[in-house]
């Protein structure tokens, strides 16, 4: 073994400490991305994805270089490690990997152009901060248009940076919104649990219930009272965990403003202004 001193680069990922804080990027990376499928002379643009844009399995003609797609869209989720803000976009493409077409490549092709805009951003976390966990969940009700199942998207924090996210398709069809988002926050719970145990077993302080903001009030009360209404006896049994961890006193079941959901930026795709607005939020910043 050796001692090589301070990380700063490893497998693509540049560490960059400062007296502020740290800060995480892989500009090296995409940059390397972008020239190596002849993006790096692109037109940048301001968001990954259109707003509301719905992909189809079968919509347009199929690509001829199937592979060259599963590259693309592979190195773009390696890039997720410091770019959470293109999670959805990535998720969404990565569901056609089977038998892309035209429009699933348009859409990688714009998230590039938007690697291009954001190639020196990356994740900041601010020295001195509260070492304190905050979580968001919300969910896009049905929004696969294949299968119609819902989109769950969770993030959480620990100080001023993100530590943990997702952006996933459901595995079973909900029948409303507040089964939706009841899946939505148990995925979160099993997160915040892990992060606790984490956090314990680095010695951190850990006695504190994790506040998690949803912006569905059925949810929360559903999460809250025990005493369940005879239309919410086809939740599977192991959705319950969330009701258990509330009534425990380890999580903390919040409303949230649907502007103010952070999560939103997991689920959708956003207008310009707004996902700006929630990546900020991120604590993503430009390095240059």
């Amino acid at each position: 073994m050796k001692e090589l001193g301070e990380l700063k680069h490893f497998l693509g990922l540049e560490v960059d400490r400062t007296k502020e804080g740290l800060f995480l990027c892989q500009q090296k990376y995409a940059k390397d991305l972008l020239q190596r499928f002849g993006m790096l002379e692109c037109k940048p643009i301001s968001a990954p994805m259109e707003a509301n844009a719905k992909l189809c399995a079968h919509a347009g003609k199929d690509l001829q270089d199937g592979a060259m797609y599963r590259q693309l869209v592979g190195s773009l989720i390696y890039l997720t490690l410091t770019q959470p803000d293109i999670s959805y976009a990535v998720g969404v493409v990565s569901r056609y990997m089977q038998q892309p077409t035209k429009p699933h490549l348009e859409v990688v092709r714009r998230t590039l152009r938007y690697v291009k805009n954001t190639i020196n951003y990356g994740l900041f976390y601010k020295k001195g901060d509260e070492v304190k966990i905050i979580g968001y969940c919300d969910v896009d009700y049905a929004g696969d248009h294949d299968t119609r199942r819902s989109t769950t998207g969770y993030v959480f924090k620990i100080g001023s940076g993100v530590v943990s996210w997702c952006s996933k398709r459901q595995p079973t069809v909900s029948l409303s919104t507040t089964e939706a988002e009841y899946r939505a926050a148990a995925m979160a719970a099993q997160e915040s649990t892990w992060l606790m145990q984490l956090m314990k077993d680095l010695y951190q302080f850990t006695n504190f219930s994790v506040p998690l903001y949803c912006d569905n009030q059925s949810a929360i009360r559903l999460a809250e009272n025990p005493i369940f209404h005879a239309r919410k006896k086809h939740l599977e049994v192991h959705y319950h965990f969330l009701r258990e961890k509330v009534l425990q006193g380890e999580l903390e079941m919040h409303q949230v403003k649907s502007e103010d959901q952070v999560a939103d930026l997991f689920t959708k795709g956003l207008s310009t202004t707004r996902f700006q607005k929630l990546r900020e939020q991120l604590n993503m910043k430009s390095w240059c």
